[in-house]
């Protein structure tokens, strides 16, 4: 026994050894991934098949999911205990909350006090209680939502039961496998194992994360591929390294390992991220990765913003100065109070008070002492209600913006947001403007207008009349409408791509906005909300007849040659690009198909096609020589014929097709032998699956695209027969004139980024069984991709010919302003592809450098590409653009554009919105080196010196010295002294327009400085080509440098950096989704309301908010300054004439609402006015209302009305035997009406609210001290204020009082 005992605890030694050694592996893999095990395996071992936690701690010791986050989430900031505590210490994050607590304190010690201490706690109590339920209600409404998310039900799967079981989401758990049903929010990010839809995808909608409405796509891990589609936890057996929670909602990386030691590399398309919402997918199955507060939705929610306004900073300063002024007044008067006491030597006067022990009191301790006592006197110089008078306004503020209906956009129904509530002001004295172009400046609704395919241009002149008829029936409705919106209601095309039927319909359109009914019109609305970018100007494309003619001609070709087995190469060369331009357009994005009736209920459509490629072994069974032979067509051709080919082993994944789709495809292959034999082309019906003939209107598919350009060219596909009728992650189905449909087998897709600036889709084309790449992007990008033609033979020189036309119907394009794209191919051998194929596997199994190794995958792949042909897309300029630009440009504001277009694309729209003036020069910056950057820019610095700096006796010339880096004569740097006051800028009718490459030089240290001196002098500036960071390091570099106000305005994603950036942020509410919306300060429907919003809304908020801070200097240093006159009257002892009451609530009720009501509304000029000069808003840039030397204005005139004040009465009632108090409520009530009095005097817009305020005040101010001076005798003795204010109330003396003192003080005004 003694021996079996030892042995166990051998055994048990060594294992806890091993576990340690685990633990410490796992740490240091942790620093870098994690590792997620499926919980249903950790509670095998557990115990006998018993629950979680039923095991004991054997169990919890062995989870090796214990250390991740639960999926609990918390967004409160108090419990019910820390509440007190932590709010506090918040408050008292505010210097002046600090100030004013201490002050009361202070008033605690019976030495220094001066007020009854309980009243003078009052004041800061009340606003700390009033910000205290704020912050309480505003955590319990957290609390609230939390509990109610918490509290959500969701499927977790249970060993015990060996089923699934509602759980609250709280209860889930990383490792815990989860059944997800149709409409259901996702309770965690889970990693897709399974799902219902035979294609094994998975369709989410992220508009709770992104703002995005447009279904995507996720698709289950692939080696799930093979499992039926009852998935059963209980049998899996793998074990997931992943990256460790991060808030990028775009990148997944990992992989899964399984129990035969197999990897199989995880993407973003695997994950299901918390918050989103489960479409047209039946069931899925998941296992959960992260929870709770590591959920990527959960990190990127970073609340509310703070942003400290301009205006506040300003305010601050004086603040500092209002303590240095309070410490003088303390100190002066402690000093009197001295030397007064020194006068009287050894002989202590009478009404001395002793010390607590009964001593006599030293002149100097005494002076110390009532330094401590004047601070809590003049503690209102400080203004306590000041802050919180700012929030009440800035939030009125923002809900009269909100009630501006000039600032909704009735076409889209949606009105401008705040999201900032802090920075109104700021919208007043904005400098600089910084705007994205594309979705910003313009529609971002991406119209086909024509094309160039191997050489050969097609104008579609009939579809630029279409156009033009559109914004012909734009500007009529706009005289006949009150909507604002230029476009037409999105309604359901009827499929027709004949001009004539375009006519029809735009008429009937016309009338249906006139007298159509509403329920057509809502219904119309409705359809277009569930597809982004299909309004019908965006739809409904008229093709150019001679390319259609072109399009029948070669797909009736091919279909013959298909058919007799033929060769491909017999295809002429330029119908054979045509057709593969097509293709391309076709397939060569994301784009989700959609079916007519159900918008989110996708279509799905499978040719029996082999499954993908996911190995070199698969490759290489796949690809075997019979196969690549010339006689392969016929087993291509299998894949067009029911049931010819192959199936796959699981029939979940390939389902079986239904006796309607065998009906179909043989309806199909008939249609196809009748067109092979026929001598007149059949007419193409374009009929949708199972259709029969052109469907009605709203029966068309539907395109769900994530960005308008990817939606403008499958319709200009549709228009010419080439129509995308289904995608499934392996396979993209096409339906062609005469071929039918055909199944592309997608192999793999090599998203677009910013770096590559294109997307390339790899597929195995059915009728050439060949490996195909199709290429879209960027001409700059494509044309460098370009295989260089060979000058010995015909094809060479043919390809050469394309290549040179179309790099000049490119240019031709831009200058027109439309957006340009290159379609591209490239075929590979079994061999290449085999070879590219083992480095992409590696790089799509990678964790570490995952990113860069499929960039440089992808970089080898795209090379040596054909050329096919150009695309020319119209993005329509917004309306209003060209005068808003016009507008803030006479408002004295510096607009910059900063767009990823090409350059000639982005100076075309820039002269049609009036950025750039046909006036001005341009100076055009475009280097190839740094070194050739700092030439640009000497260059330019020396042209601008010469031509605007200096005199005409020095002409400029070439032979010049060249620029050597004064910038002294730029004036680049304001000075010192210009902290408060914008010094204006020398802006000279110059234009620069610079390219990405060139800007990326331009920002290094050496060049900034000389750059900004070059943009600086420019009146308007182009950056074309530009990344996202780029943007964002532009503002930065402007902002910093030049120290002025800065607001971007952008409506993508790729503008969200940029508004972070900016002093102001502004998103646009457009086709992009809502990345920018929820990055921003504000979001306007459309760019030409910004004109309002700083123009009119920022004027009246800053003109009001630094009139009413100055108000508050101004009222608060009159009413102390009055204390201070009687000190010289009193001995310097601290005492005051003012009732103590009065003194406290002075401020906070008797002076406060008048203020508040003229800081809301008042408006010293006109909406119109404003409008109409643009001028005025120069005011705000300048700081005219709030300048330093205002400050010191104000303080002045409240010690001149204040001596006024004092003095008038003091003669009045000079030596008479009034007490103290009869003389001071006359004090107070003078100063009083003199204040509201002032305030009539700024307000320049009078209301009625105005009046009632005022006259509410003068009421309350006499109905409190009739009931204080009614009630209390001898509340704070030996003061005895009883009936005080009734005994004024008789005296003719007080009337004439209140008459001449108030007309005195206010004679300067």
């Amino acid at each position: 026994m003694a021996s079996e005992s030892e042995d166990a605890g051998t055994v048990k030694a060594a294992r806890a050894t091993t576990q340690k050694k685990r633990r410490r592996k796992k740490k240091k893999k942790e620093s870098k991934t994690r590792v997620v095990h499926a919980n249903i395996s950790r509670q095998r071992r557990g115990g006998d098949g018993g629950e979680e936690g039923d095991g004991g701690d054997e169990v919890e010791e062995e989870d090796p999911n214990r250390r991740f986050a639960g999926n609990e989430i918390k967004t409160t900031k108090y419990t019910l205990l820390s509440f007190l505590p932590k709010n506090l210490f918040e408050q008292f994050h505010r210097f002046a909350n600090v100030y004013f607590v201490f002050i009361a304190l202070l008033n605690f010690v019976p030495v220094v006090n001066a007020f009854q201490p309980e009243l003078a706690l009052a004041p800061v109590v009340f606003i700390l209680s009033v910000t205290a339920v704020k912050d309480l209600w505003e955590d319990y409404r957290r609390h609230r939502s939390d509990t109610e998310i918490n509290h959500m039900d969701c499927l977790v799967y249970s060993r015990a039961e060996r089923s699934y079981l509602e759980r609250f989401w709280k209860q889930v758990r990383v490792g815990d496998f989860i059944r997800l049903r149709c409409n259901e929010i996702l309770p965690a990010d889970v990693l897709l194992l399974s799902s219902s839809d035979p294609d094994r995808l998975c369709h989410i909608e992220t508009a709770t994360l992104d703002g995005e409405t447009n279904l995507k796509q996720r698709q289950v891990v692939r080696s799930f591929f093979h499992l039926d589609c009852e998935f059963d936890p209980s049998k899996y057996n793998g074990v997931i390294e992943c990256e460790k929670p991060n808030n990028d909602l775009n990148r997944f990386r990992g992989y899964i390992i399984h129990g035969s030691g197999r990897k199989c590399g995880l993407y973003k398309e695997n994950l299901l991220l918390r918050g989103c919402t489960i479409r047209n997918t039946e069931e899925a199955v998941g296992i959960v990765i992260y929870a709770g507060h590591e959920t990527k939705a959960m990190l990127n929610n970073n609340g509310p913003r703070y942003k400290r306004s301009k205006l506040e900073r300003q305010m601050n300063v004086d603040v500092f100065w209002c303590v240095i002024i309070l410490l003088v007044m303390c100190l002066f008067t402690a000093i009197g109070h001295g030397l007064w006491l020194f006068q009287y030597g050894d002989k202590r006067p009478v009404f001395d008070v002793l010390s607590p022990e009964g001593a006599d009191l030293s002149p100097g301790l005494s002076a110390v002492y009532l330094f401590l006592t004047m601070i809590i006197v003049f503690q209102v110089l400080i203004p306590i209600s000041l802050f919180v008078s700012i929030e009440i306004v800035k939030i009125c503020q923002v809900f009269f913006i909100h009630q501006d209906w000039e600032l909704y956009d009735e076409e889209t129904d949606t009105h401008l947001q705040c999201r900032a509530l802090n920075i109104t002001e700021d919208l007043g004295q904005m400098q600089y403007i910084f705007s994205d172009k594309t979705g910003t400046l313009t529609e971002n609704k991406m119209v086909f207008r024509r094309c160039t395919v191997a050489g050969v241009e097609y104008s579609h002149d009939a579809n630029a009349r279409r156009l033009a008829m559109y914004q012909e029936l734009d500007s009529e409705d706009e005289g006949e409408c009150p909507s604002r919106g230029g476009t037409l209601p999105r309604r359901d095309s009827v499929g027709s791509h004949q001009s004539a039927r375009v006519v029809l319909r735009s008429q009937s359109t016309k009338s249906h906005r006139r007298t159509g009914s509403r329920a057509e019109a809502k219904r119309a609305s409705i359809l277009s909300k569930h597809t982004a970018f299909s309004s019908p100007m965006e739809k409904d494309i008229t093709p150019d007849p001679q390319l259609l003619d072109k399009v029948n001609e070669g797909s009736s070709q091919l279909n013959f040659i298909h058919f007799h087995r033929q060769p491909m190469s017999q295809l002429p060369s330029d119908l054979a690009d045509i057709i593969d331009f097509f293709v391309a357009l076709t397939i060569c994005n994301t784009v989700v198909v959609s079916s007519p009736d159900q918008p989110r209920q996708k279509v799905r459509m499978r040719f029996e096609l082999k499954s993908p490629v996911k190995t070199i072994e698969d490759f290489i069974k796949r690809f075997t020589p019979s196969r690549l032979t010339s006689g392969s067509n016929s087993s291509s051709s299998s894949s067009l014929v029911t049931n010819r080919s192959s199936t796959r082993a699981c029939s979940s994944v390939l389902s079986s097709p239904s006796a309607e789709s065998t009906l179909t495809k043989l309806d199909e292959e008939g249609s196809r032998l009748q067109a092979a034999f026929s001598p007149v082309p059949p007419s193409y019906e374009g009929r949708a699956w199972g259709g029969g003939g052109r469907e009605p209107e709203g029966g068309e598919l539907r395109y769900e695209a994530e960005s308008p350009d990817e939606a403008a060219l499958v319709y200009a596909a549709r228009a010419y027969k080439c129509s995308l009728v289904g995608r499934l992650p392996d396979q993209v189905t096409v339906e062609l004139p005469h071929l039918g449909k055909l199944g592309f087998e997608l192999l793999h897709t090599l998203g677009f980024d910013a770096t590559r600036k294109r997307m390339s889709v790899v597929v195995r084309h059915p009728l050439t069984d060949q490996i195909t790449v199709y290429t879209k992007g960027a001409d700059s990008a494509i044309m460098e991709l370009i295989k260089p033609p060979l000058t010995d033979n015909s094809k060479g020189k043919r390809q050469r010919k394309i290549l040179y036309k179309t790099q000049n119907y490119l240019n031709l394009y831009a200058a027109d302003g439309l957006r340009t794209l290159c379609i591209a191919k490239k075929t590979l051998s079994k061999e290449e592809y085999a070879c590219w194929l083992q480095g992409h596997l590696q790089a799509e199994t990678a964790i570490q450098g995952r990113e860069e190794q499929l960039f440089q995958s992808a970089l080898r792949l795209e090379t040596d590409l054909q050329l096919l042909g150009a695309t020319g897309i119209e993005d329509r300029l917004q309306d209003g653009v060209p005068e808003t630009i016009a507008s803030l440009r006479k408002a004295g504001l510096q607009i910059w554009v900063l767009t990823g277009d090409k350059q000639e694309t982005a100076v075309n729209i820039a002269y049609a919105c009036k950025l750039l003036d046909p006036e001005e020069e341009i100076l055009t910056l475009n280097a190839d080196s740094q070194e050739a950057c700092a030439v640009l820019l000497e260059e330019s610095l020396l042209y601008i010196q010469a031509k605007f700096l200096c005199s005409s006796s020095s002409p400029h010339h070439p032979s010049m010295p060249p620029f050597h880096g004064d910038l002294s004569a730029f004036h680049l740097y304001p000075p010192p002294a210009s902290s408060h006051a914008s010094t204006p800028f020398l802006v000279h009718r110059l234009g620069l327009v610079i390219d990405g490459r060139t800007l990326a030089y331009a920002l290094d240290k050496s060049l900034e400085d000389k750059f900004l001196a070059v943009a600086r002098s420019c009146r308007s500036v182009l950056c074309c080509r530009s990344t996202p960071l780029q943007k964002s390091t532009v503002v930065k570099l402007v902002r910093n440098k030049l120290k002025v106000m800065t607001l971007a305005i952008g409506d993508g994603a790729n503008d969200v950096s940029m508004i972070q950036v900016a002093d102001v942020g502004v998103g646009i509410s457009g086709q992009e989704g809502m990345q920018a919306v929820m990055a921003s300060d504000f979001a306007l429907p459309r760019f030409q309301y910004l004109q309002k919003l700083l123009l009119v809304h920022g004027h009246w908020c800053y003109s009001r908010l630094a009139n009413m801070i100055l108000y508050f200097f101004y009222k608060n240093a009159m009413f102390v300054a009055l204390i201070f006159w009687f000190q010289f009257y009193c001995g310097f002892s601290g005492s005051s004439m003012v009732d103590q009451w009065y003194l406290v609530f002075f401020n906070l009720m008797f002076s406060a609402f008048p203020q508040l009501v003229t800081a809301t509304l008042d408006k010293d000029v006109s909406a119109q006015t404003l409008q109409t000069l643009p001028q005025l808003y120069m005011n705000g840039q300048n700081s005219e209302e709030y300048k330093p030397y205002m400050f010191w204005m104000n303080m002045i005139d409240a010690f001149y009305q204040s001596l006024v004040c004092f003095f008038i009465p003091y003669f009045a009632y000079a030596d008479s035997d009034v007490d103290l108090f009869t003389w001071g409520t006359p004090i107070t009530t003078l100063a009083l009406i003199t204040i509201l009095l002032h305030l009539g005097i700024e307000t320049k817009t009078w209301t009625w609210m105005n009046v009632a305020s005022i006259v509410f005040s003068v009421c309350l101010f006499f109905g409190v001290a009739l009931s204080y001076n009614s009630s209390c005798p001898t509340c704070y003795a030996p003061s005895n204020p009883y009936w005080t204010i009734q005994r004024l109330l008789l005296d003719p003396r007080f009337y004439l009082l209140c008459l001449v003192t108030p007309v005195t003080a206010l004679l300067p005004r």
